[in-house]
């Protein structure tokens, strides 16, 4: 087997810049605990300020961000809402049970697009001691197992109405919606505005090699504070990883349609390929999702057979791929990988 020429498991792959790895050598620290890293300063308040909030918190990973936006709005006893394939109900291991004592449940939807009423049809508030109390709904933006999808603004809208009549808060995990507000053009702060909180990432698509940011009011992000150090997140000369960030700010934002273009070039020349592999309209962003079974793939045998000649994808089923674009993957990869996966629907498993 050669190397991987085309590396499509995840945008959480990419590597630092030379001038990100320059600015990050080069940023004034202090110590974060206490307040006094400059850098950090500067990221967390010029993030808040992209999404119209008072304050943000650094963290390390998007994981921490997210658990620490449910601790601000769930009581332990109380429940968060959110859809099924949600990364915070999914991926993060059980933490929000296992570290703040809240329970959840979810509700289905096609490809994690998200319907206001969904959400409204599972809160339960003003129940007294008879029914576990929601306290919060969750939107995730891009969906990332729904395969990049953009949560429509106005249902966005239209459940921060909903819930503010039910007093229930509202958090955005926005690990990707730098992805969303390229791909729609849509402000920042028109998602921001709209949740009590929000996180985003700056180790996926900006790529940075570090690092998450929490925004909300300045005494929520007071308390999150706290919590970051009890939850073991609390870091010293942070402005090194900090730098990278703001880096990435100024530099990688405006180049996400870049991997957008690149993912639906792939996308449309696969359902060319194997009808019904993909739907080409539905590729949104970064993210395709390939029903390789209608080519007679399994899921692991067609990333084990893709690998072998240079392309690394996720099995998220036992007859689906997810490739993911991001900035180590440029022209010249996404031909080599186009190649590579048309062939292989176009000629199906050996017998």
């Amino acid at each position: 087997m050669g190397g991987v020429r085309a590396d499509l498991l995840s945008d959480t792959l990419t590597r630092p810049t030379d001038g990100m790895r320059s600015a990050m050598a080069a940023a004034p620290v202090g110590d974060d605990v206490f307040g006094e890293d400059p850098t950090v300063n500067a990221l967390e308040e010029r993030v808040a300020s992209l999404l119209g909030h008072e304050a943000g918190l650094f963290t390390p990973s998007g994981s921490m961000a997210n658990q620490l936006g449910v601790r601000l709005h769930v009581r332990p006893g109380e429940e968060l809402v959110a859809d099924s394939l949600a990364h915070i109900v999914r991926a993060e291991l059980g933490a929000a049970a296992i570290l703040s004592g809240i329970t959840s449940r979810t509700w289905v939807s096609t490809r994690g697009r998200f319907r206001a009423d969904d959400a409204a049809s599972l809160m339960t508030t003003g129940v007294g001691p008879y029914q576990v109390c929601t306290s919060l709904v969750v939107v995730e933006n891009t969906h990332n197992f729904g395969g990049g999808t953009v949560q429509p603004i106005e249902q966005i809208r239209r459940a921060r109405t909903l819930t503010r009549e039910h007093g229930v808060a509202m958090h955005l995990d926005g690990a990707r919606l730098w992805n969303a507000a390229a791909a729609t053009g849509t402000a920042l702060t028109a998602y921001g505005r709209e949740f009590d909180t929000v996180s985003v990432c700056l180790s996926k698509g900006l790529g940075a090699p570090v690092g998450s940011v929490l925004v909300g009011s300045r005494a929520a992000m007071q308390e999150s504070r706290v919590w970051r150090k009890r939850f073991g997140g609390g870091m010293r000369q942070a402005g090194i990883l900090a730098a990278a960030g703001l880096w990435a700010l100024d530099h990688h934002v405006e180049r996400l349609v870049d991997d957008h273009a690149r993912a639906r070039r792939a996308a449309d020349a696969m359902a060319e390929a194997a009808p019904g592999s993909v739907d080409p309209a539905a590729v949104e962003t970064n993210i395709v999702v390939v029903d390789v079974a209608v080519a007679g793939w399994s899921g692991p045998d067609f990333v084990a057979t893709a690998l072998h000649r240079g392309v690394r994808t996720y099995a998220v089923g036992p007859g689906s791929v997810r490739l993911v674009w991001h900035l180590d993957v440029d022209d010249a990869a996404t031909d080599h990988a186009v190649d590579v996966l048309t062939d292989l629907l176009r000629s199906g498993p050996a017998s």
